[in-house]
């Protein structure tokens, strides 16, 4: 019985390979398929890594958001030559751009609006697979002093503790808050849950002089706004 081996990144010409062009004609030059070519390093027993690489960016509508939402199950069982290791790979590198981004967004920025809150959180948690919460605690002049994680949850939503919100809010000196989280489904419209948390911790916020001024709920590229929609 004839042998087959994997195709790998050597195997194809050398203008074809994405380490030589990226070394030899910079990052720009490559597209986003041959980028990831060059983390998964070996296709399968059929096609090269740079072919598999075009296969799963094609699954995910060739749009890194969408590949950003993978999980590690989710490429393995979708994708033959993907196994664990390389599903983490993927996995790892697209948190490691979610990072950078939150590096980037702790410079500290004033917010004189929704759409502020939104550029900040969007890149964090707008392409997620799962609800996160976050507290936004701005300056008296508006200034974001402190953003923190609050909680993480699966699909069906997350769990917030008031009392916790309120203690961080005087440990940090926050005059104000605002309030974000995400919507993995893409719908930004408020649920039942979303909006009686919003008055529990608007509550809150008044009787210890720290008032909500705002929740956004974030999805891939929309968002929602409470104060805007006048509800708070």
């Amino acid at each position: 019985m004839a042998q087959y081996s994997k195709l790998t990144i050597k195997d194809l010409a050398v203008e074809d390979r994405p380490r030589e062009k990226l070394l030899h004609k910079g990052m720009a030059s490559l597209s986003d398929a041959e980028l990831l070519a060059i983390l998964i390093g070996s296709g399968s027993r059929k096609e090269s890594a740079v072919d598999l690489a075009r296969k799963i960016m094609a699954g995910f509508n060739n749009n890194l958001n969408e590949l950003g939402k993978a999980e590690v199950n989710e490429l393995t069982g979708r994708f033959h030559g993907i196994g664990e290791a390389k599903a983490v790979t993927i996995v790892a590198a697209m948190e490691l751009g979610r990072r950078r981004r939150l590096e980037e967004s702790l410079e500290k920025p004033t917010i004189r609006s929704s759409t502020d809150a939104f550029n900040i959180m969007n890149p964090l948690i707008g392409d997620l697979p799962h609800e996160e919460f976050w507290i936004l605690m701005l300056s008296r002049s508006n200034r974001l002093i402190h953003q923190y994680n609050l909680s993480k949850g699966g699909m069906t939503g997350t769990v917030i503790d008031v009392r916790m919100v309120m203690k961080r809010a005087l440990e940090t000196r926050a005059s104000s808050l605002i309030l974000v989280h995400n919507h993995p489904s893409g719908n930004i419209r408020p649920s039942d849950a979303d909006i009686r948390i919003t008055e529990k911790l608007r509550d809150a916020g008044k009787i210890m002089e720290v008032p909500v001024i705002d929740h956004i709920i974030v999805t891939d590229n929309s968002y929602f706004s409470f104060a805007d929609e006048n509800l708070l």
